[in-house]
């Protein structure tokens, strides 16, 4: 498969695009397309959305719902980043970022949501996202949309373990 790099400065060797469904869902509805760093607007957005979405909830269903909505995004978000990656024929379009939604939103599961949270959770996420300590690198071996998602998702379950023991051992993040 082709880089980024190689694709930009050929288009012409793009196949057909994917379909509509499959860019919307795998730009989390165009946030991958913002500059700079597409991953952190797709985390950024969110954790903006699940603060909007999550309040609206009983605390008892919040670590539910966030569970729930990290595995719409993992079932869609793979067929989806699939579709694009092969359109472009790039292995891990850096515009792709509903592995960061599903993530995210891994990270969030069981925190409160207030903004000292929101933002830690933020913080770690991304932290390990960057650094994928092991085994969370190998992940990205995996085929297609596959691999570009549940590395994601790793990086979201060691940020989730941090932010657990964090909210455990500390009362400031309530």
């Amino acid at each position: 498969m082709k880089t980024e790099a190689d694709a930009r400065s050929n288009p012409a060797t793009e196949s057909a695009p994917a379909p509509l469904w499959a860019r919307l869902t795998a730009t989390f509805f165009g946030f991958g397309r913002m500059r700079p760093g597409p991953g952190t607007w797709g985390s950024a957005a969110t954790v903006v959305l699940w603060w909007l979405v999550g309040r609206q909830l009983p605390v008892s269903a919040q670590p539910w719902m966030a569970a729930a909505l990290a595995g719409v995004a993992t079932a869609v978000g793979i067929p989806a980043a699939t579709r694009v990656a092969r359109a472009t024929g790039i292995k891990d379009p850096s515009f792709v970022v509903i592995d960061e939604v599903a993530g995210q939103l891994v990270t969030l599961i069981g925190a409160p949501i207030a903004w000292k949270s929101l933002v830690l959770g933020f913080i770690l996420f991304r932290g390990f996202d960057i650094v994928k300590p092991p085994p969370v690198r190998s992940l990205e071996r995996l085929p297609e949309g596959t691999g570009i998602v549940v590395d994601d998702l790793g990086a979201g379950v060691y940020a989730l373990a941090v932010m657990q023991t964090v909210l455990h051992f500390s009362h400031w993040l309530s």
